[in-house]
């Protein structure tokens, strides 16, 4: 596929997994995750009410998910590998059917035009809302966006660090016009300082920060 012509072209807002499990209370919190909520949803209105696209990922893991520190029995936070990918070891989340993989309750879902669901193979992550880590499976937001004629993406959402990061890497080497918008995103800071390195790491590859 070829990407639109700039004459035509149309912009999309990517939401990236703003799930109760990543909010406060959630498996998986992210610090201060809540504030998102209110910047995604005044971003849906201007890009709805410019006659733009407004999509978001969602993490939707099977209970038994390859992520997961549980079934890998080592701690949380711990670093191996899985699929032949580096992976961080992550609390049971957002699994399929439980409360904690429902969109925040504050998020206005009636400006959402298309959900792309993500990590649903159990043998690999996938951040990116684009791919699986392993960049061998496509959710279909590509052909989505492509369909509709965008060009250009501006993401928010949960985790600056990585399936923020992950997003906007895969956007910019996609051929899309990526910007990130830093007041709409919050990071794990697994290491303090890692969701400002992520940014700084995206500026470098020609992802656009606001």
């Amino acid at each position: 596929m070829t990407m639109p012509n700039k004459l035509d072209h149309k912009k999309a807002l990517i939401l990236v997994d703003i799930q109760n499990d990543f909010c406060h209370g959630g498996a998986l919190a992210v610090p201060d995750a809540d504030e998102v909520v209110d910047v995604a949803n005044r971003l849906a209105y201007q890009f709805i009410g410019s006659g733009d696209i407004v999509v978001a990922t969602r993490d939707l893991h099977p209970p038994d998910h390859g992520s997961f520190a549980s079934q890998a029995k080592v701690e949380v936070g711990t670093i191996g590998e899985l699929g032949g990918i580096t992976q961080v070891f992550w609390p049971d989340h957002c699994v399929l059917g439980s409360k904690g993989a429902d969109f925040h309750p504050g998020l206005q879902l009636d400006l959402i035009d298309r959900v792309f669901a993500k990590g649903q193979d159990k043998h690999i992550d996938s951040y990116s809302g684009f791919f699986d880590n392993d960049h061998k499976t496509s959710t279909g937001l590509y052909d989505f966006l492509v369909e509709k004629n965008v060009s250009a993406v501006t993401i928010v959402g949960l985790a600056t660090d990585y399936c923020v990061a992950a997003t906007a890497r895969d956007a910019i080497a996609l051929g899309f016009d990526t910007t990130v918008v830093a007041e709409g995103c919050r990071a794990v800071d697994l290491a303090a300082g890692d969701g400002e390195r992520a940014l700084e790491d995206l500026r470098q590859i020609g992802v656009t920060i606001i």
